[in-house]
């Protein structure tokens, strides 16, 4: 069996600004994100405690929350797009998964969302493009 890690970020709020509605339209009150980042078991199974030995992933969570209440977006695939580049930025992160879904999409609530999954050559590709 080969080791491999991840660090799972779940239910983050993203107050964030998507798609166009009318009048009577049922607006959401925002949009939740799930991000597994693929990243290598030597920044889990570390040597000593310490932050040098880890993927500091506050930086990251910082800048997904800041660049999604930046500026008005048509839709959502555009957003996940866009955290792609983010999480490219980072050459840490081998690979990445995210679910991001709105809330809610009928007045008794619901969840409507879009998973898409980079491997590192994806990410390699989206480094190259940023």
């Amino acid at each position: 069996m080969t080791i491999s890690s991840t660090i799972e970020l779940r239910d983050l709020i993203l107050m964030t600004d998507i798609g166009t509605y009318g009048p009577d339209d049922l607006v959401p009150d925002h949009h939740l994100l799930d991000l597994t980042l693929d990243i290598s078991p030597t920044q889990v199974l570390i040597p000593q405690d310490g932050m040098a030995h880890v993927f500091d992933y506050d930086p990251l969570i910082a800048e997904l929350k800041t660049f999604a209440e930046t500026g008005h977006r048509e839709t959502q695939e555009w957003l996940m797009t866009q955290i792609g580049q983010l999480c490219a930025r980072y050459a840490d992160i081998n690979g990445v998964e995210m679910y991001l879904r709105k809330y809610p999409v009928d007045p008794r609530g619901g969840t409507l969302g879009l998973r898409l999954v980079l491997g590192q050559n994806d990410l390699t590709s989206l480094r190259v493009m940023t």
